[in-house]
């Protein structure tokens, strides 16, 4: 292409090197401009879509790359949402899910049906219909809510699983109404309908994550990780449209099935939030903006009735709907504005249903004009809808998510439940060192994105090989964890004893937590359990934690932790405890624990505060625990807490957990905890509750145990 025909442009703009790099303009500076006046961005994206889509300066045309990508965006945003709820909460929370969706999908329903028959004079068919649109909602706002820290709050988890639920309801209304107009209703319908929608939820829920916890033990190339993710989110919405549901609710059910698989804190989830938040997401925005014309608006006063029933409908729904849910789980007024914000998005299953109904030509009249199922005045009230419920949805969350926001910091901070958390990896051996950062940023606070340390320690005689070898290991480790956003500080340390390198920087850098790991072919040999107890445990202020790995952490359903007697009288267990605790909320694996009865007494008090997955089973002898670690099955894992000699939770059986390990587990993942046995009483309270923004709750409770 020339120079000439470059500056001989005529509108709309189809150069593509141009259309992509005025999109990108559009994405970079919407956030920076807006910020600065307090308007949510994903209102200015739209916004910027209407002005250069077909119907405003007419720069841009919406046409099949604008489309396509826009819809991955779309996508993204349901298998976020998918992706991100935590599974204990959810199913802690599914009743108040379902009827928050119940509440989202009857009460704007009936607004709609009424306006319909008795206002708009429509047909019963037309009425449902149009009914239905009001029913679903979009979560446009949510990756806004999730930027701000706060997606597993209660409010925004009971928006998420009702949002599943109303739009499945609206789509089936679609399906149906569909059908019954073009006179396919009976019992082969029905059948065909609720069998291949039963098929493809199994096929997600069921295979999928057979399929991806396959994938991700063989391949390790992050690349290929990342484009399996999106082969998943396209595949589910392609069996989802194949069971004559919305693609939308196949992306959903797509991050649900890979929840457990890609961990919160992980470098792929990362990658997945990046890549859409940067690109897919802001172009859906700009797609929906593009959909947008003011003109009609000034052509017909019915165009303005029929828009403006439609807001009734589904503005006034959709409140009335999170004030009954607020008032149904005494909820805050913050939280009930929240599950406002969030539901009252009219985007996508609303556009689909519109445009789907707008296609089908009922009949002639006698100029030959075609008769359609819903006319043209409700395709362009629909698009003022999706204008103004975006628009407010995008404020009231983001108005009340910050304040949410600001009290989980409030409390936390006057709940005292912070400490100086600092985790040192003593990295020896290339093969374990990303296993390491990715255990490391498991168990983490979520705050903590810099008080992570990597070592090598380097004989004094500084042979040039050594010193090469650590620089690769340090290196290594910080790439692995900044692919996950995390800072980690890589330290040489030259000693002629290893042991004495790695307690001296404890020392030096405050060290709470020491992971070590173990060669996969050695395992917990003879030397090691030597220089363990003999070394590195003779730090007494430390969690020391000793990790073995034979397959991804993403992979692990389940496991099974062993806790001895009188554990919890030990000065570093709740510590230790925490970073189980963030095992399980982290990774969406299930936590099965085996303790005395009054251990496991103490972790259902604490589970009630900060939920997760787990099962509480008496082990009334440590041989029982011992057994339960030989019969572990294929991608679970073993933990188990264990004691120096002289602590109360002390047991002889101990010393064989080095044998019982190599002769059993070489092949599993086990992790062993040893909690510091002492610490500065002027600071233990904050030592033994942890530091975590997610934990501020189960810290009053171990305060209150302390007491």
């Amino acid at each position: 292409m020339t120079l000439l025909s470059i500056h001989n442009l005529s509108l709309p703009i189809e150069d593509p090197v141009l259309k992509f790099l005025l999109v990108l303009i559009i994405i970079l500076a919407a956030p920076l401009l807006l910020n600065k006046i307090k308007v949510p961005h994903l209102l200015g994206l739209i916004i910027a879509g209407a002005v250069i889509g077909p119907n405003g300066f007419n720069v841009l045309a919406r046409d099949s790359s604008i489309v396509v990508t826009g819809t991955t965006g779309l996508l993204y945003i349901m298998f976020l949402a998918g992706l991100e709820i935590d599974m204990g909460d959810f199913k802690k929370n599914k009743w108040k899910s379902l009827t928050f969706g119940l509440y989202t999908f009857i009460v704007p329903f009936v607004l709609g049906y009424l306006g319909g028959i008795y206002i708009l004079d429509f047909s019963v068919l037309t009425s449902i219909l149009f009914a239905s649109l009001f029913s679903s909602h979009t979560l446009i706002a949510y990756p806004l809510v999730s930027k701000l820290g706060i997606a597993k709050n209660t409010a925004v988890n009971i928006t998420v699983g009702g949002t599943m639920i109303t739009d499945v309801l609206a789509l089936l209304v679609l399906a149906i109404i569909v059908g019954m107009s073009q006179g396919e209703v009976g019992t082969e319908f029905w059948v065909k309908l609720s069998v291949s929608f039963t098929v493809f939820a199994l096929i997600v829920l069921l295979i999928f994550p057979i399929i991806g916890r396959w994938f991700f033990k063989k391949v390790d190339d992050k690349i290929s990780q990342y484009i399996f993710v999106l082969v998943m989110i396209y595949l589910a919405a392609l069996l989802a449209e194949f069971a004559g549901v919305e693609a939308i609710i196949g992306a959903f059910f797509a991050g649900l099935a890979l929840n457990r698989l890609i961990p919160h804190t992980s470098s792929l989830m990362n990658r997945v939030e990046f890549v859409g938040n940067a690109i897919f997401i802001p172009f859906f925005l700009i797609s929906v903006g593009m959909l947008i014309d003011f003109k009609v608006f000034f052509k017909s006063w019915e165009t303005l009735e029929v828009a403006a029933i439609m807001l009734v409908a589904s503005i006034g729904g959709k409140y009335l709907s999170a004030v009954a849910t607020q008032k149904t789980f005494r909820l805050s007024k913050e939280e009930g504005r929240l599950i406002f914000g969030l539901s009252s998005a009219s985007a996508a299953a609303t556009l689909a249903s519109v445009m789907v109904g707008y296609n089908i030509i009922l009949s002639e009249t006698e100029t030959g004009e075609p008769i359609r199922l819903l006319n043209e005045h409700v395709l362009n009230g629909s698009i003022l809808l999706i204008l103004v419920s975006c628009t407010i949805s995008s404020f009231i969350s983001m108005s009340n998510a910050q304040k949410i926001a600001e009290q989980d910091n409030e409390e936390t901070i006057s709940g005292n439940s912070h400490e100086q958390e600092n985790i040192l990896l003593a990295l020896n051996y290339e093969a374990t060192v990303e296993r390491m950062v990715n255990l490391g940023i498991l168990i983490k606070a979520h705050s903590n994105t810099e008080n992570l340390f990597a070592l090598n320690v380097i004989n004094e005689d500084k042979n040039e090989s050594s010193v090469k070898n650590a620089e690769k290991l340090l290196h290594h480790a910080t790439d692995a964890a900044a692919a996950a956003d995390v800072k980690i500080t890589p330290l040489k340390r030259y000693d002629n004893d290893v042991i004495n390198g790695v307690n001296n920087v404890i020392k030096e850098q405050n060290i709470t937590d020491l992971i070590i790991g173990l060669e996969d072919e050695k395992g917990f040999s003879p030397s090691f359990a030597f220089n363990l107890y003999n070394g590195y445990l003779q730090s007494e202020d430390v969690n020391v934690l000793v990790y073995h790995t034979a397959q991804p952490l993403s992979t692990i359903k389940k496991y099974a932790v062993m806790i001895p007697e009188n554990a919890h009288q030990e000065a570093g267990f709740f510590h230790a405890l925490l970073r189980v605790w963030n095992i399980a909320r982290n990774s969406g694996a299930t936590i099965t624990f085996y303790a005395s009865e009054n251990i496991l007494e103490i972790l259902q008090r604490i589970i009630k505060k900060a939920n997760i997955e787990a099962e509480f089973i008496i082990m009334n002898t440590w041989k029982d625990g011992e057994k339960t670690a030989t019969e572990l099955k294929a991608d679970e894992a073993l933990i188990v807490f264990m004691a120096k000699r002289g602590m109360k939770s002390y047991i002889p059986q101990m010393r064989l957990i080095p044998e019982l390990l190599n002769k059993y587990l070489n092949d599993k993942n086990y992790l062993l905890i040893f909690p510091f046995s002492e610490f500065d009483t002027s600071s233990s309270e904050k030592r033994a509750v942890g530091n975590h923004d997610d934990f501020m709750e189960i810290g009053n409770v171990i305060k209150r145990i302390f007491r």
